[in-house]
């Protein structure tokens, strides 16, 4: 079964439009009205996300908040610049052999 793509962001409108009201009106930090809104919200975005894959083979850009630290290693996939000289250390500039000393003293503005 197909769902309908069109009715499932109608729906998330609609949870939207709760959350937002629920969260205008909170009593509290943690407040059931909101926690509820909230957990609305994020079923209504699944359901549209998984429509809009069935229907056209696409996805949002989003992904849902579940209260969870992300993985720390996940920071060290984001350096992936490799120690291809092996020298490890801070970049000081230009080595001695990558300096052009060819440079006339004329030819400086």
């Amino acid at each position: 079964m197909t769902a309908d793509p069109r009715g499932a962001l109608a729906n998330l409108f609609t949870a939207f439009e709760r959350h937002l009201e629920a969260s205008a009106s909170k009593r509290g930090e943690e407040d059931p009205t909101v926690i509820a809104a909230y957990d609305d919200l994020a079923d209504a975005f699944a359901t549209y996300d998984e429509a809009l894959l069935q229907a056209y083979g696409e996805m949002t850009p989003l992904d849902i908040y579940d209260g969870e630290d992300e993985d720390e290693d996940e920071d060290e996939e984001l350096d992936d610049h490799s120690d291809e000289d092996g020298d490890a250390g801070v970049y000081s500039g230009l080595d001695d052999e990558e300096y052009d000393d060819d440079v006339d003293d004329d030819d400086r503005p």
